[in-house]
């Protein structure tokens, strides 16, 4: 059946190509196309209207509950447990490093300061006897600083005690980062191996998932789940776990630190943790939805661009560049204002910590300077304090500006999960096996059939097709033809009755067997990139070159190939353009030759050709239904006068079968459909005057 011509008016003003079982089921509703409102996943059904152009679209989906989606990411790490332990256990030393360094560093100061101070005192004297001198005269404050400090009087500062220290501060820092480098090292491989797996699981599930879940969704927004969405992914696992880990780990030493320098300027840095914590929480959950928002219309704008360049040839016939340009626009601009409120809103979290951070690096200053001066701590203890709270607002800035990729990070991985989380065809229950060689005895036994519940289409049918024979399908848009020979590819699962090949009930054999016993030659020529030798070894890959020679002769391939300069290692281009409609199909005819099947489905094959390449064609294919049991859906009824029997459907079930001459003379279903290819009076002409004659 062709897919093309039978474009329904709801179709037609969505612009899409519909799927080819929905139409000949006369099932083109727009129900199809959306979800149970009431779905908690669901922000809302997406329905297409003024707003975007009447497009074909998919449902806006709401983010789930971040945590969730969140730790089911982290989970896709569990296969890596070992490396991931690896990699904690690396950034935890970098961490403690970094974080003991400006103690040390501090005890350095007080070493330099201890010696200024004490080259200035007299020698001779104890620390002890300055101090109670300095009390004497009134100085208190100035005696309680020199308590704290480690002076020797006459006694300048200790070069040899400072060079250590510093080597010391300088070997932590260097070792810490060497950790780091090989963290980060070995996190990239663990991701790059995880993300592989989850390619590998999307692509997996492409070839589980039954036929009308693509026939529900833009191809484009699929596309986009596998690809964008998953680099996505991969970008936040590489950049915002390590980040993330390392700057709570940074933080988490920090504070133990600073409380055991001095716990009351802990406190006052901490105040700034709550304020900081309130406003990303506030922050992150806008730009969480922002983000989902942002990533459902990058799916959207993928699939009208995929539409538009897959029907460009249409939309110029039709005129409709300035429409699909329009559409585009529309879209184009839903994707701007999501991605800049997202990155806008995410990009608010690091100003308002920083400006938490400064209040508190305020307080710090003074109460520690006050302290200092007080005798409360040493200038090492104040000096090393600060830089702790300077590291201390900077893994939480890290942290707020990875949460802007993090959480964009998880609104695609929501994506990818609800695809890896799509209802599956049924499982394989293979209990029987066909032999090498079938005599291709199909047999439909009270098969009912429907898309939906409540829109019967095929009810309790029930036919034979005989080994070798030619079995033509007839009837209007919407009877059930396709839909016919797609329950024999078991495409689709019946609700009732069985199909038999050979006498096994096609639902015990597995979907690979019995498809690999049946070649299908579809009105739409689908050619690889890749030559066109390929092209036709496709049906079968262990093929000799004689096999491929043999089909390509018998399907009269060989006539135009050899013809070309670069003979059968001809290039076919990404769109086949470079060789003709009827050469596509001649050679789609070869690769079913090729594969030398027993059952053969040829789905209005010739419908897109012109009257003298469809005599090739029609010479090709008899040449391929030789010794074959064949299926052969057709609207020309040229291409089937010679079929051993013809099936007459309308709405599901089977009204006329016979010989073409057989049920002319009829007068019924059959003779009508013959009667709306011809004009009144011509058709009767040729009637009287040839009974078996039928011209397209």
């Amino acid at each position: 059946m062709s897919t093309k011509e039978n474009v329904s008016p709801e179709f037609t003003k969505r612009g899409a190509t519909p799927p080819a079982p929905q139409l000949d089921a006369q099932l083109a509703d727009p129900q199809l196309a959306t979800v149970d409102p009431d779905d908690d996943f669901y922000e809302e059904e997406y329905t297409p209207g003024e707003a975007d152009g009447g497009m074909f679209g998919v449902p806006a989906k709401k983010a789930q509950q971040f945590w969730p989606s969140a730790k089911r990411l982290m989970g896709l790490l569990k296969p890596e447990r070992a490396g991931i332990i690896a990699v904690l256990a690396m950034v935890t030393v970098a961490v403690v490093l970094n974080v003991v360094a400006p103690r040390i560093l501090g005890q350095a100061m007080d070493v330099i300061f201890g010696g200024v101070v004490g080259k200035q005192l007299p020698a001779g004297g104890t620390k002890e006897q300055f101090i109670e001198g300095l009390r004497a005269q009134g100085q208190d404050n100035f005696a309680d600083m020199l308590s704290k400090m480690d002076v020797v009087p006459g006694v300048g500062i200790d070069f040899q005690q400072l060079a250590f220290l510093i080597s010391v501060v300088l070997v932590m820092y260097f070792v810490a980062n060497v950790f780091l480098w090989l963290q980060g090292y070995v996190l990239n491989i663990l991701v790059m191996r995880v993300v592989r797996q989850l390619r590998d699981d999307t692509e997996k599930k492409l070839n589980r998932l039954p036929l009308n879940y693509f026939d529900t969704r833009q191809r484009g927004d699929i596309l986009s789940r596998v690809t964008n969405d998953v680099d996505n992914i991969q970008q936040a696992l590489q950049q915002a776990f390590a980040q993330l880990v390392n700057s709570a780990l940074t933080v988490i030493g920090i504070v133990i630190m600073m409380f055991i320098v001095s716990w009351q300027l802990a406190l006052i840095a901490l105040v700034a943790l709550p304020l900081s914590a309130v406003a990303a929480g506030i922050i992150g959950s806008r730009s969480q939805k922002l983000f989902a928002a942002q990533w459902k219309n990058t799916g959207e704008l993928n699939g009208q661009i995929e539409e538009s360049f897959s029907g460009h040839d249409l939309v110029r016939v039709f005129g409709r560049d300035a429409d699909m340009l329009e559409r585009f626009d529309e879209r184009n601009e839903a994707l701007y204002k999501a991605s800049f409120g997202a990155q806008f809103v995410s990009g608010m979290i690091m100003p308002v910590m920083q400006f938490v951070s400064y209040l508190s690096y305020v307080g710090i200053a003074v109460v520690g300077g006050l302290r200092v001066a007080s005798g409360g701590m040493s200038l090492g203890d104040a000096t090393a304090f600060i830089q702790y709270s300077r590291e201390f607002t900077q893994p939480l800035g890290q942290m707020a500006g990875m949460a802007n990729m993090l959480q964009s990070g998880v609104a695609s991985a929501e994506r990818v999960f609800e695809f890896l989380d799509a209802e599956e065809q049924d499982a394989e229950t293979a209990t029987e096996k066909l032999p090498a060689k079938t005599d291709g005895h199909v047999e439909f036994r009270h098969v009912t059939f429907s898309y939906t519940p409540d829109k019967p289409l095929i009810e309790d049918l029930s036919f034979t097709a005989e080994p070798g024979h030619t079995v033509a399908i007839v009837g209007p848009t919407g009877a059930g033809k396709t839909t016919l020979v797609n329950l024999v590819m078991r495409f689709y699962e019946l609700q009732d009755g069985n199909i038999t090949l050979d006498g096994v009930d096609i639902t015990h054999l597995s979907r690979s067997e019995l498809r690999a016993k049946v070649g299908m030659v579809l009105q739409d020529a689908w050619l690889f990139g890749g030559t066109i030798y390929d092209n036709i070894r496709y049906g079968k890959l262990d093929a000799t070159e004689d096999q491929v020679m043999e089909a390509a002769k018998a399907t009269f391939v060989d006539r135009f190939v050899r013809a070309l300069p670069e003979g059968y290692n001809t290039i076919i281009d990404e769109e086949g353009n470079n060789v003709s409609a009827g050469e596509k199909q001649l050679i789609t005819i070869a690769r079913a030759f090729v594969a030398n099947p027993s059952l053969l489905i040829l789905d209005e094959a010739t419908s897109s050709v012109d009257t003298r390449t469809e005599v090739l064609v029609q010479k090709a294919m008899a040449a391929l239904r030789t010794d074959r049991t064949s299926f052969v859906i057709a609207h020309r009824l040229s291409t089937i006068r010679d079929a051993d029997t013809i099936l007459v459907m309308e709405a599901g079930r089977i009204v006329e079968q016979g010989a073409h001459a057989q049920l002319l003379d009829l007068k019924g279903a059959y003779y009508r459909l013959y009667m709306s290819q011809f004009a009144g009076e011509d058709a009767e002409q040729v009637l009287e005057n040839d009974p078996t004659a039928v011209h397209s």
